[in-house]
């Protein structure tokens, strides 16, 4: 564990206070969303599907780490409330593909813009030597998350 000693006292680590700011700052982002009763594997399905376009449910499961009947009862759900569609792949009809609807593409563009408005806010009340911070800090949690 790194730990941070200035002035001959010994900060928390920053491993914790790293882990704690994000997780809240992880929960907090969520609250922000279109609609109150996706999960967030919900949601995560859906911004795979805008971000990466049409996948099975095998790469659905894989990409957010369920069990294949665990995503096909989140398909289920997803697909009841109108946000994707099923549909047989063209090139090999054995595999279904599943793409996002036109609510779908709504729900996620309408939760990473509500997101973006609180982050926003909260990023406005900093100075600019606190933004430069962040703005260098992004790129490093990006990478060590794409780990």
């Amino acid at each position: 564990m790194l730990t941070i000693v200035t002035d001959q006292r010994t900060e928390a680590s920053l491993s914790a206070e790293l882990r704690a700011a994000t997780l809240r700052l992880s929960r907090r982002l969520r609250r922000e969303k279109a609609d109150d009763e996706l999960s967030d594997t919900q949601s995560g399905v859906l911004g795979a599907l805008l971000r990466r376009g049409e996948l099975t449910p095998a790469a659905l499961s894989a990409h957010e780490r369920v069990t294949p009947p665990s995503m096909n009862r989140t398909l289920n759900i997803l697909e009841a409330a109108g946000y994707v569609t099923r549909t047989k792949s063209e090139a090999d009809r054995r595999l279904v593909l599943v793409g996002l609807t036109d609510a779908g593409r709504s729900v996620v563009l309408e939760t990473r813009r509500r997101r973006d408005a609180w982050l926003d806010q909260r990023l406005a009340a900093l100075d600019a030597d606190e933004l430069a911070v962040l703005e260098g800090a992004a790129g490093i949690l990006r990478r060590m998350a794409d780990q």
